[in-house]
C-alpha cells in the first residue's frame, strides 16, 4: 500500500488530471483492502482525509485550466503526506508485531474483575485461571477500563472503592518510568534456567486510544473492539475475563476466548420471600382507613 502511494510521486503520471484520477483510484483501491482490517477512524487518518474528500468533491470542475497548477499543488501534497502517515504506520505494525513475538497468552480484564475476584491484582494466579499452569500471561488494560476504575474509586460500596484505588495504585507504581509493558509477576528463574520457558510471568500493557480513536458509546462494546484488535497482531486466541454476563456475551459473539467468572449467588434476602408470601393486591385504588377522608393517607403508600 505504501509503494503503490509513493510511486505515484514523482514517477507517476505528469498530466495534473491523469495524476488526480490516479491519486483516487488508489484511494479507491486502498479502502477496498483496509476496511476490514482497520478501523473507521484509521480509515480515515490515512486514506479519506478532508483533502481526498475536497478533490473527489471538485472533480468536474478540475477540469478548468487556471485550476491545474493548484491541483497538481494539492495532489502533490496529498500523495506525500499519505506516503509519510503509511510508512510511520508500517514501521509502528513492525514494531508491535516484534513486541508480540515475545509476549505471553493476551489477556484482557474489565473492571468487574478487578473489583470482584476474591484475589488483588498482585495475587492473582492468572495462569491458574486460564487453565494453563505455569503460564506466561500478558494482561492488557484498555483505558476505557482505566476510566471506569477512575469513576469507582468514589463508589459508595467500601469494597469496590477501594479495589478500584488498589487496582489504579498498582498500574501507577508499574508505569512510572515508562508506558511501555511493565511486569507484574517475575519470571520462574530456575524454570527459565532450565528449559528455557517464561512459565508463571505476568506482564502488563496498558492499551491506550490511538490517535484519532473515537470510542464505542458502550464501555463493554470498546472493551471487545480493544480485544479484538489485538487479535491479528498477537497471532493467538485473546481472553475476556470478566465478572459480567454481558461483557461475556459480547466477547463470544466478536468471536473472542470469554471467560465468565461468577461470584456466589448466596441465599434469597427476606425481605423478597415474605413479599412473596403476602402478595399486594390486586386492586389499584387505596384503601383509606376509616376515620380518614382523601387526601390525609400516609405518603408511604404506594400507588403500584
Amino acid at each position: 500500500m505504501c509503494q503503490k502511494v509513493s510511486n505515484l510521486h514523482p514517477g507517476g503520471p505528469h498530466e495534473y488530471y491523469e495524476r488526480l484520477l490516479a491519486y483516487l483510484d488508489w484511494a479507491a483501491y486502498a479502502v477496498d483492502r483496509l476496511d476490514a482490517l482497520i478501523s473507521s477512524a484509521d480509515l480515515d487518518r490515512l486514506v479519506l482525509t478532508k483533502r481526498h474528500d475536497q478533490l473527489l468533491a471538485g472533480l468536474d470542475s478540475f477540469t478548468i485550466g487556471t485550476t491545474q497548477r493548484l491541483v497538481n499543488q494539492l495532489v502533490s501534497a496529498e500523495i506525500r503526506q499519505r506516503t509519510a502517515a503509511f510508512t510511520a504506520a508500517a514501521e509502528t505494525l513492525g514494531q508491535e508485531l516484534q513486541q508480540w513475538q515475545l509476549s505471553g497468552l493476551p489477556v484482557v480484564a474489565d473492571s468487574s474483575f478487578y473489583i470482584h475476584h476474591p484475589d488483588k491484582l498482585e495475587d492473582t494466579d492468572f495462569s491458574g485461571l486460564l487453565g494453563i499452569r505455569g503460564a506466561f500471561v500478558h494482561l492488557m488494560v484498555p483505558m476505557v477500563v482505566v476510566d471506569e476504575l477512575d469513576q469507582l474509586k468514589e463508589s459508595k460500596a467500601p469494597q469496590a472503592r477501594w479495589r478500584a484505588r488498589y487496582t489504579l495504585a498498582v498500574l501507577d507504581r508499574l508505569f512510572q518510568k515508562s508506558t511501555e509493558h511493565a511486569v507484574l509477576r517475575e519470571v520462574d528463574a530456575e524454570e527459565l534456567r532450565t528449559t528455557g520457558l517464561r512459565r508463571g510471568e505476568v506482564t502488563v500493557q496498558l492499551l491506550f486510544d490511538p490517535p484519532g480513536h473515537v470510542r464505542l458509546p458502550i464501555n463493554d462494546d470498546e472493551i471487545v473492539d480493544r480485544a479484538l484488535a489485538i487479535k491479528p497482531l498477537s497471532g493467538r486466541e485473546v481472553t475476556v475475563l470478566t465478572y459480567d454476563t454481558g461483557q461475556a456475551a459480547r466477547a463470544r459473539v466478536a468471536g473472542l476466548r470469554d471467560l465468565k467468572l461468577s461470584m456466589p449467588v448466596g441465599d434469597e434476602p427476606e425481605q423478597h420471600k415474605a413479599s412473596k408470601k403476602n402478595p399486594p393486591s390486586k386492586e389499584r385504588g387505596v384503601e383509606v382507613p376509616a376515620g380518614r377522608v382523601c387526601g390525609q393517607v400516609d405518603s408511604s403508600v404506594n400507588d403500584s
